[in-house]
């Protein structure tokens, strides 16, 4: 209450509006309102965004025109031989919302009167935006027809391509099921029953077991040509990226052509153009790598105690879709997993209840990760015990992945070395599409694998994964347990994230500090820029450093060649702000270079050149070097070695 009595800060429910003063008497206003109209939602966008969208508005219509096209691909239903029509008696739904929906998909021709021998029941489920869909319950259907192979993109790979990029447009088709027809043979089978009658689709609904596949193949056939250049696509999401925005039109436009050539449509209030951050697949991708999306997991934070078995085989498998985002995830888990092991009962005990606490708050606190650049080494972190095998791929100190599985039944007698081994033979087996044919340095804290090749006795396990081994192009290194800084640096606590705290004043951040949530003002140094409310608070600073004035005054006689003043005053040097001996800000800066909880300690050649990417100041290798030098983690791991 203090703070919100310091800030003045008023909330009005009725409005959605929160009101604040900053300690300069600014007035700053939040509000929710809901877009309406094409300027409405392209007002905030650069004007070259703009122009692309308006060059093909029929691109974006209202409601969707009608009939689809007759297309490459036609979705099939074949089914299992021998299977006869199935017909299902109806339940009540309201009259009145289900005539409305039936008027509408006739009058597109979605679907017409039938005399099928088939028939499925008709539910309204809500969608995000408060609307309501109607869907056949077609479980008895999917259950009697071939399941098509056509594979789905794994979405590891597809954020894997998105190294690099910095601009992002986000295109999602409407309703794009019903832009594919059905093969007329197979229409009959999509039969459904309603108080009015008995009707039939004739372009593919929601519910068919097959429907993903089929328009995975549409997609891929209409963007092959662009696919891993400037296209990531999944099923009906579209995500455009570039390194910059100079190169973004063409990609964009290039886009928009094909849906046109296509008469594919999108709908305008879920696309979004030119973002350096964009949600895609249930994450927020970025320049700085990917990270969980906050409202995506927000099932996964209302998810009850379980009850039942299915309630835990459930929030597993929502929990697990991040977790990639999860240090040793295997591990925490397994108490809930035991759960799903034929023949153990159900009991919720207190270590399954910190379990099923502790899988949320890691949710909650999952860090940024860099995305992989194949162009350069790889290093990889290994971990084995009696509860399971850890990994963490990294590359120049930043975290790409996390992986974790428990040990079978028979690796539980392992001794001790060939549980070590065996997380490195994991770590290559998962990982081998980023490892092999790179370079790559492997630390275990088992000091006899780095002999493992030299080793003239070895049991019939050990061969075979030696033989493995071999394959890859890598060095073992000892990293001993008690100084093992990667775990200690990738400890995890409650914390802010200063993506988002960056954007508050610094007074602000401070109160959320204080109010013990284990803030760190960074999550990973692949992420860490100057966000504009540092920005203002080093330009506010620079007025006062003595230094900075000197090379001010040079300026403006063309005695400082390789130093800029920008319009708004602020003094670079060449692409580097210039930081002032200031209010502790180079302190914080180093701070979050080096001894944060993603930073994994660097040493001061790579953390200068981390730091000299952004900034500069007078001596500041130096004092990168000197700030390495006392620290007590870095000096304990170097008397190890």
């Amino acid at each position: 209450m203090e703070t919100l009595a310091k800030w003045d800060v008023r909330i009005d429910c009725a409005k959605r509006t929160v009101h604040l003063t900053t300690a300069d008497g600014q007035k700053v206003e939040v509000s929710a309102t809901e877009p309406s109209g094409y300027l409405h939602q392209m007002e905030a966008k650069p004007t070259e965004g703009i122009r692309v969208f308006c060059e093909y508005p029929d691109v974006f219509p209202d409601e969707l025109p009608g009939m689809p096209p007759d297309r490459e691909v036609e979705f099939l239903i074949e089914l299992l031989s021998g299977t006869a029509p199935i017909a299902k008696r109806q339940y009540r739904v309201a009259p009145k919302e289900q005539e409305e929906k039936i008027d509408e998909l006739l009058g597109k021709g979605f679907i017409r009167p039938s005399s099928s021998p088939w028939a499925f029941l008709v539910l309204f489920v809500d969608k995000k935006d408060g609307t309501r869909r109607m869907c056949v319950d077609y479980r008895a259907l999917n259950d009697v027809t071939i399941k098509n192979k056509y594979p789905l993109p794994r979405i590891d790979d597809l954020f894997d391509q998105l190294q690099g990029a910095c601009v992002f447009s986000k295109i999602d088709l409407r309703s794009g099921y019903h832009q594919m027809k059905i093969r007329p043979s197979d229409i009959p089978k999509t039969a459904f029953i309603t108080r009015f009658g008995l009707y039939e689709y004739t372009v593919m609904s929601f519910g068919l077991t097959n429907a993903p596949a089929y328009f995975m193949n549409l997609m891929n056939k209409v963007f092959m040509e662009y696919l891993d250049k400037f296209v990531v696509v999944f099923i009906d999401d579209i995500l455009i990226y570039s390194k910059t925005e100079e190169e973004h039109e063409d990609p964009l436009r290039l886009v928009l052509q094909k849906l046109r050539e296509h008469k594919l449509y999108a709908k305008l209030n879920k696309c979004e153009f030119w973002l350096d951050q964009v949600p895609f697949l249930g994450h927020i991708v970025s320049k700085g790598g990917i990270m969980v999306d906050p409202s995506k997991i927000s099932s996964v934070m209302d998810w009850k105690v379980p009850e039942v078995v299915k309630e835990v085989r459930g929030f597993l498998g929502l929990a697990g879709y991040y977790r990639r985002f999860i240090e040793s995830f295997s591990k925490i888990a397994k108490p809930m997993t035991s759960l799903l092991e034929k023949g153990v009962p159900f009991i919720w005990t207190k270590e399954r209840q910190a379990t099923f606490y502790e899988l949320k708050k890691r949710l909650t606190t999952a860090p940024v990760l860099t995305l992989p650049d194949l162009t350069k080494s790889f290093t990889v972190y290994c971990d084995a015990s009696k509860e399971g095998l850890g990994c963490v791929l990294m590359q120049e100190g930043k975290v790409i992945v996390y992986a974790s599985r428990q040990l079978r039944k028979h690796e539980v007698n392992y001794p001790t070395h060939d549980l070590e081994l065996a997380a490195v033979v994991h770590a290559l087996k998962i990982w081998r599409h980023y490892l092999f044919g790179n370079r790559c340095e492997i630390y275990t804290d088992h000091k006899s694998l780095k002999y493992i090749f030299t080793q003239n006795e070895l049991n019939m396990r050990q061969r075979r994964w030696l033989e493995l081994i071999k394959d890859y192009d890598l060095e073992i290194h000892y990293h001993p347990g008690k100084a093992n800084v990667v775990a200690d640096a990738l400890r995890r606590k409650s914390y802010v994230n200063m993506a988002v705290a960056f954007q508050m004043p610094l007074e602000l951040c401070a109160e959320f500090e204080g109010l013990s949530l284990g803030f760190v003002h960074h999550t990973t140094v692949a992420t860490f820029e100057a966000e504009p409310t540092l920005e203002q608070e080093i330009r506010k600073h620079q007025k006062t450093d003595e230094k900075i004035q000197e090379i001010r005054e040079q300026i403006k006689v063309g005695k400082a060649p390789h130093f800029r003043e920008d319009e708004q005053g602020t003094v670079w040097y060449k692409n580097r702000i210039c930081v002032p001996d200031v209010d502790n800000i180079r302190k914080l800066i180093l701070s979050e270079a080096h001894d944060t909880a993603y930073s994994i300690y660097p040493g001061s050649t790579k953390m200068y050149h981390d730091l000299k990417e952004r900034f500069w100041w007078y001596g500041m290798k130096r004092a990168v070097a000197e700030y390495v030098a006392v620290c007590d983690t870095c000096q304990r791991v170097k008397a190890e070695h």
